[in-house]
């Protein structure tokens, strides 16, 4: 492992554990040549993934990418952070398993599309206006309704362009 602050690939493990889930391995490091100390995190990976987009256009999965997307749909909401880090291995675990290296783009975007209605809804409306591709607020009127499993109300729109807004 390359030591974050000078470089040098001369470092030594001084303490790992399993996190709480059990699905990452920290481990605590010391660079021999400057003294610096960080922190790695290890996790399993059952196969390398390749994402296929709309366009066609192929490209590595990235798990810290899929993370991202998910941290900017919850920003500012109250939830845990290790509830999303086990939502995210979830979804990866889903898409590992589902048997073929190459995954839709839009299979991971209705996985987290299903994780994030169960997880909030807030999250879930910010993230289906941006992979939906929402243009007005009609979009999020049709999306409140079928959240709310009924008609949605006169001024849903304001309160969804306000919730995405957040």
């Amino acid at each position: 492992m390359r030591c974050p602050y000078c470089g040098s690939t001369n470092t030594q493990v001084k303490d790992s554990r399993p996190s709480e889930d059990h699905t990452t391995i920290r481990r605590r490091r010391v660079c021999a040549d400057c003294g610096g100390r960080f922190t790695t995190f290890e996790r399993v990976q059952l196969r390398e993934l390749t994402v296929v987009k709309r366009s066609g256009r192929r490209t590595p999965f990235d798990r810290d990418k899929l993370m991202r997307s998910v941290q900017i749909a919850l920003r500012k909401r109250p939830v845990d952070p290790e509830r999303i880090e086990r939502m995210v291995s979830g979804i990866v675990r889903r898409l590992e398993n589902m048997g073929d290296n190459d995954i839709n783009s839009e299979t991971i975007g209705h996985l987290v599309m299903e994780a994030l209605k169960n997880l909030d809804d807030v999250a879930y409306v910010r993230f289906a206006s941006v992979y939906k591709n929402f243009r007005e607020a009609k979009d999020f009127e049709a999306l409140l309704g079928e959240l709310a499993g009924g008609e949605p109300s006169e001024d849903t729109p304001k309160k969804a362009a306000a919730a995405a807004k957040d």
